[in-house]
């Protein structure tokens, strides 16, 4: 069939590429729905951002208001779960949620995965107790994991591979942005006399309203894959199997092991402690078998071997990882730097934290249209790590008299490496995956992005605790217990002033130690980069068979004719 002959309609179901639904390729073109000129289409879009802003604000946005919530509950010792309880099952259920979709039609699992983050952002704000809020965090951490998986996916079957570059490069962008201006936000809301720190969850509700809305009235999407299709005929348990229990049983308490070590290790409880000890050898044999089931039953995995086996997906996750943790590490403690050490009120840090906002986004947008013009992705990859690793080793030399023009020099090339390279592995594992594999690999994307954080902050905290102490015990006569439980704002009331500038230069010393963690880590992402393989996103893959892309063949050679 003519490429000019199929119609324009997305909502167009009769030809024979619409047939081919999801499981078509990844180069597929589906001009049904690619229509810049529709205002349903920028609709979709649009809301696709703000849901994937959101989801991301939502990580960092607690940040300053945690004193303001243990004021509220008296709940000191629950800190760290405020945070952890989100990016802990964010990041356990995108695997989980790579297979949903896989199987289930996108659009009705995307409204599902809103509805859920909203009800648990409800109940955050509305939290009568401490436990209430620590169970609405990892509700909406699971409701994250579902938004984060879709908006990619609902982007993939909308924008055509060569276009999508510009598309996806917006998502990094959120990711970035939300993460530094997290703090500010939530700093305003807990601040103002009329709001309270309830509303940095409140927040999330008319904007999710305004996403329901919009997937509602003006997704249309192609015709469901055969996967999907046959789904109505199988049994509940046939349907239950698809989505690997088995798997996500071992999966779920290996990562939690995991991460509860390296949060607790070192500093609740010493590494030689039986709790350390018994976590790191939970997490092992859980995961080992967790692999074993992988393996053996490759057709429901999670984690299929096909798909984290491929050599792009395997290096563009390592790449990935390696990035948000470093990432991750450089935002909370450039927050915690120009507090400690510069005397700078949480609001006022994450507004100097801007120049890294700033750069980040420029940055992204030139290599995305770059990509787009060249068809490569991996150069971006390649300069990603060279950049961020300089860039994070001069945030190191950092001292309580550095002046605006070096913090924000070095910030400006920190987020220059991190914009190179923050869409650019997405992208790697879409243009080699199937669009059958392509929900699986974007999953496992967002779930090693997730886990970077969430297992290099408590590295960072370890890190940061052990440099402190380190630094403080060297000075003589200051009481070194009450300075690590004093908050970083607070040292004025507690440290003697003959003795503060002593104990500025230790905070500052502690953190750049955190900096030098993240050079290594930004280092580590050459690895990754340099594994990925050279594929053009202008060409279609070898697995290319699809009626539409034949069909944009044949009218590329009758236009040279």
């Amino acid at each position: 069939m003519d490429s000019a002959k199929r119609p324009a309609s997305t909502k167009s179901s009769n030809t024979a590429d619409e047939t081919k639904g999801i499981s078509s390729n990844p180069h597929d073109s589906v001009p049904e729905a690619y229509n810049l000129r529709s205002p349903s289409f920028w609709l979709v879009i649009i809301s696709m951002y703000l849901a994937f802003f959101l989801i991301a604000l939502d990580r960092m946005i607690i940040a300053t208001a945690v004193p303001a919530i243990t004021n509220t509950f008296n709940s000191i010792s629950d800190i760290g779960w405020y945070g952890s309880a989100y990016m802990l099952t964010c990041a356990i259920f995108n695997p989980l949620f790579g297979s949903i979709y896989r199987f289930y039609p996108i659009k009705w699992v995307f409204m599902a995965s809103v509805v859920l983050f909203e009800a648990a952002s409800a109940l955050c704000g509305a939290a009568p107790t401490s436990e209430a809020l620590i169970v609405g965090r990892a509700l909406a951490g699971i409701g994250a994991a579902g938004i984060s998986c879709g908006a990619i996916m609902i982007v993939v079957v909308l924008v055509p591979l060569h276009k999508r570059p510009v598309f996806t490069s917006f998502f990094g962008m959120a990711f970035g942005v939300s993460s530094v201006l997290g703090p500010v936000v939530g700093g305003i809301f807990t601040d103002a006399r009329q709001l309270t720190w309830r509303w940095c969850f409140y927040i999330n509700l008319p904007v999710g309203a305004f996403t329901l809305l919009v997937i509602f009235f003006c997704l249309r999407l192609p015709t469901p894959s055969s996967a999907q299709q046959a789904l109505p005929k199988l049994s509940f348990t046939a349907k239950v199997s698809r989505l690997d229990p088995l798997g996500l049983a071992f999966f779920v308490p290996s990562i939690v092991s995991l991460v509860l070590a390296l949060q607790w290790g070192g500093t609740t409880y010493a590494w030689s402690s039986p709790k350390i000890v018994g976590l790191l050898v939970t997490f092992a044999v859980t995961f080992v078998i967790f692999l074993v089931v992988e393996f053996k039953l490759p057709d429901t995995a999670m984690a299929p071997p096909r798909v984290v086996l491929n050599r792009s997906v395997g290096a563009s996750m390592f790449f990935t990882f390696m990035s948000s943790g470093a990432m991750m590490c450089a935002i909370y403690y450039l927050a915690i730097w120009f507090q400690a050490a510069q005397g700078q009120s949480a609001m006022q840090a994450g507004i100097r934290t801007i120049p890294l906002v700033v750069s980040l986004v420029l940055t992204g947008i030139v290599i995305a249209v770059v990509t787009q013009k060249i068809g490569y992705y991996v150069p971006a990859m390649l300069l990603a790590p060279v950049l961020a690793s300089i860039g994070s080793g001069l945030l190191s030399t950092l001292a309580p008299a550095s002046g605006a023009g070096t913090w924000i020099g070095y910030q400006v090339l920190y987020g220059v490496g991190v914009g190179a390279g923050a869409q650019s592995a997405t992208l790697a594992a879409q243009t080699v995956l199937s669009r059958e594999d392509v929900p699986l690999g974007t999953a496992m994307m967002f779930f090693v992005q997730q886990l970077g954080g969430a297992i290099f902050v408590p590295v960072g905290q370890n890190v940061f605790a052990s440099s402190l102490v380190k630094k403080l015990s060297g000075i003589a006569g200051l009481h070194t217990d009450i300075i690590i439980n004093t908050g970083a704002t607070d040292l004025k009331k507690v440290v003697p002033a003959h003795e503060l500038a002593s104990v500025l230069d230790a905070y500052s010393y502690a953190c750049t130690r955190v900096f030098i963690l993240g050079a290594a880590l930004s280092a580590c992402m050459i690895l990754g980069a340099a594994a990925v393989e050279w594929k053009s996103i202008k060409k279609g893959s070898p697995h290319d068979t699809s009626a539409a892309v034949k069909d944009e063949e044949e009218g590329h050679m009758e236009a040279e004719k």
